[in-house]
Order: C-alpha cells, then sequence, then structure tokens
C-alpha cells in the first residue's frame, strides 16, 4: 500500500512509518505547511498526526490558539483536499485524542460516551468535526482518541523517568485519577489494523484494555525502575508549575475502554502496565 503520514516525525508517526516500510508499504512523508496539490493518486491511506504539543510550554492564550488552530486549521484543510480530489484514499486516519471527555472520575468511558467541556474536550469536538468533508466525501474516517502513548523515546514516560531514577518519582494529586495508555507498538500495530479493516470508522479509543489510577502507575513504574516513589506532588504544587495544564493533563481522570479495537479482534501486545513498562525499559 502507499500511504501518506503528515507528522512523520513525531514519536508515534516515526514509529509508525518505519513499521509499514518493514511491512513492505511505500510512505509518503507530508511536511507541516503542505500545500493545495496534494496527490492522492494510489493513495490507500492518509493517516493525519501533525499538531502543536500540548505538553510544552505553559498553556496561556496564545499556546492555546496555536493548539486549537494547529489541529482543526490543518484537519480541515487535509479534509477538503481529499473531499475534492478525483482520486480519494479509501481510508482517512485523523488525531484525536482521549481528552475528548475531559475529567470523569471513575466513569468508564468508551466511544459512544458523550464529550467533556473543557478546553481540550472542546478542542477534541473540533478536531473530529474537522474531518467531515472526507467523511460526506464517502471516505472511511477514523479519528484516533489517543491515551498516553508509552515510550522511553519520547511522550509522557520519558519525561517521568530521570526524576523516577532519581528516586524522586510518586503520587500526582490524590493518585486516584485514572491513566488511559497504550505502548508505542500497540499504538502503531493497531493504526495499521485500521488501515486493513473496512469495518472500522469513527471515533477509534487508542488505550490499552486496563487503565491504572496514577497511584497503580507510579508504584508500577517505580518497580520496574527498582527506585522508592515518595516524593508526591500535590495538586495545589502541580497547579503553580503548570499551571491550567496541570489539571487537563496531570490531575484529570480518564478511564477509557478500547471497545472498538477489540471488537475488530485487535491483539494488544501489552495488555496490562507491569509486561508493557518491563518490555519498554528492559
Amino acid at each position: 500500500m502507499k500511504i501518506m503520514i503528515s507528522g512523520s516525525h513525531g514519536l508515534v508517526g516515526s514509529a509508525l512509518a518505519a513499521l509499514l516500510q518493514r511491512n513492505g508499504h511505500t510512505v509518503i512523508q507530508l511536511n507541516r505547511a503542505f500545500d493545495d496539490a496534494l496527490d492522492f493518486h494510489d493513495v490507500h491511506a492518509v493517516v493525519h498526526l501533525a499538531g502543536e504539543s500540548i505538553a510544552e510550554g505553559r498553556w496561556n492564550s496564545e499556546k492555546k490558539k496555536r493548539i486549537e488552530q494547529s489541529r482543526v486549521g490543518g484537519t480541515q484543510k487535509i479534509s477538503q483536499l481529499i473531499s475534492q480530489s478525483d482520486e480519494k484514499p479509501s481510508v482517512f486516519i485523523s488525531a484525536s485524542a482521549i481528552g475528548y471527555y475531559g475529567n470523569r472520575a471513575e466513569e468508564i468511558l468508551t466511544e459512544e460516551s458523550t464529550a467533556g467541556n473543557d478546553f481540550l474536550s472542546t478542542v477534541c469536538v473540533k478536531w473530529e468535526n474537522a474531518t467531515e468533508a472526507a467523511q460526506h466525501a464517502g471516505v472511511r474516517t477514523v479519528n484516533l482518541r489517543t491515551g498516553i502513548v508509552l515510550s522511553k523515546q519520547g511522550g509522557a514516560l520519558a519525561k517521568m523517568l530521570p526524576p523516577f531514577k532519581l528516586g524522586g518519582g510518586g503520587v500526582m494529586g490524590s493518585g486516584k485519577q485514572y491513566m488511559s495508555w497504550i505502548s508505542l507498538d500497540d499504538m502503531v500495530e493497531a493504526i495499521l489494523c485500521i488501515i486493513k479493516d473496512k469495518t472500522v470508522s469513527g471515533p477509534v479509543n487508542m488505550t490499552a484494555p486496563h487503565p491504572v489510577t496514577n497511584k497503580e502507575f507510579t508504584k508500577t513504574l517505580g518497580k520496574t525502575l527498582k527506585r522508592p516513589t515518595v516524593m508526591p506532588l500535590p495538586s495545589f504544587a502541580a497547579r503553580l508549575i503548570f499551571g491550567e495544564m496541570a489539571d487537563a493533563l496531570l490531575l484529570s481522570s480518564t478511564r477509557v475502554e478500547p471497545v472498538k479495537l477489540v471488537k475488530a479482534g485487535y491483539q494488544f501486545k501489552h495488555h496490562d502496565l507491569k509486561t508493557a513498562l518491563e518490555d519498554i525499559l528492559k
């Protein structure tokens, strides 16, 4: 297959491109400023992953504007280009996030659950709606509601490793908030599964089957690294350091189940956090 990827230099995009090439597929890498002359001739799938990082820098008004515009504007543009093309891809896969659901405590969330009402939820709703042009043009369209992608190469885990290795890790806030995670290996293998499976469309929760609380995550990471985890980060301190981002990313509870992936028969390499971390950090 010939597969077009935007955001191909990011954590997920680069791993996906490598997986596809190992499997004999041709990868076309789109830079962030893709033009209006995209050629979809013989392109089987478009995987759109580009967007401003939500975890870098404080969320002032300018940063929040960039977060929204980079996701909504870019997705709208590529979706419209697909819809206007004489030759269309078979599937358009666009990034989204479990931030769609907002802070939901212990509620079990599936693809059928409603959206939250905070900043990230609002962005995710607009982000997913931005794919409508491709969908209305008859292209199978998938929104990847991605959880915390675990890899030592980047993302949240890579940022946690230095303090945890020094014995400075600990519970954030109450520790009761749920963290819905997926290993990088499962993330890219699941995308390949979605590309191939014509029955999958709409929102798909890209998370492992067993979300854990922050307390469980902290304990498991500490045990894997053989380090103590006795340095908590209280909620007020997290808010002082990270501002609004603390509530959205660190203290928010999102307990997500990957119903559509399981129904599609995807076989997770990493079902539980312990084996995932042992494998990733070996």
